[in-house]
């Protein structure tokens, strides 16, 4: 490995978001120090938890039209996300490409799957109860991951296999995301993990 810093930073204005957006896959480097501010605030817990049990150094500062409703900043965040992901990871040449982790919070037991291949796709089987968390309500999770999968080029199995409560249900989700991530994108050595000889 040569050492070069894993990081990525994606800028996206539209009329309806401004947001910026700084990764860094091992955690380490960023300046200033890590801050995530969507005008979310679950929202930006949910980040948080994806964050620090992925070991990601994430700084990211959304501005929305919240007055609308959280659709469009949580949508425009995963797209920034991913492609500061695929970014990052130098388009997954050089990385382990598979993770998977299981985390229970509580009486919720969630799972993530995930593979760096190139080829977006997201299975969602994720059943909460339909809550509002302020602007964000729980069917924005779904929409958010997608976005996630799309720019990043991954395939993203997400279950959430036991659970009541939507608050231990989604963070579950973020954290196992978090934690698959981490193995999928973890460093190594010899090229694509493929035997095409490339990710697409």
């Amino acid at each position: 490995m040569t050492g070069t810093p894993r990081q990525a930073v994606i800028q996206r204005e539209t009329r309806e978001t401004a947001i910026t957006c700084r990764l860094d896959l091992d955690g380490t480097g960023l300046a200033p120090a890590s801050r995530i501010e969507t005008g979310i605030p679950f929202f930006d817990h949910l980040l948080a938890a994806w964050s620090v049990h992925g070991g990601f150094g994430l700084d990211l500062v959304a501005r929305g039209d919240l007055e609308v409703d959280g659709h469009h900043t949580v949508e425009d965040v995963g797209l920034c996300l991913g492609r500061a992901l695929r970014q990052a990871a130098g388009d997954y040449g050089t990385v382990a490409r598979f993770g998977a982790a299981y985390v229970p919070m509580d009486e919720a037991l969630a799972r993530v799957v995930v593979d760096c291949s190139g080829r977006p796709l997201l299975v969602w089987s994720v059943g909460v109860p339909a809550r509002s968390f302020g602007a964000f309500h729980a069917e924005l999770a779904e929409e958010f991951w997608r976005a996630v999968a799309a720019e990043a080029r991954l395939t993203l199995h997400v279950d959430l296999l036991r659970g009541r409560n939507a608050h231990h249900g989604l963070e579950a989700v973020w954290k196992a995301a978090g934690r698959a991530m981490a193995q999928a994108l973890a460093p190594r050595a010899g090229g694509p993990l493929s035997t095409k000889g490339v990710l697409e």
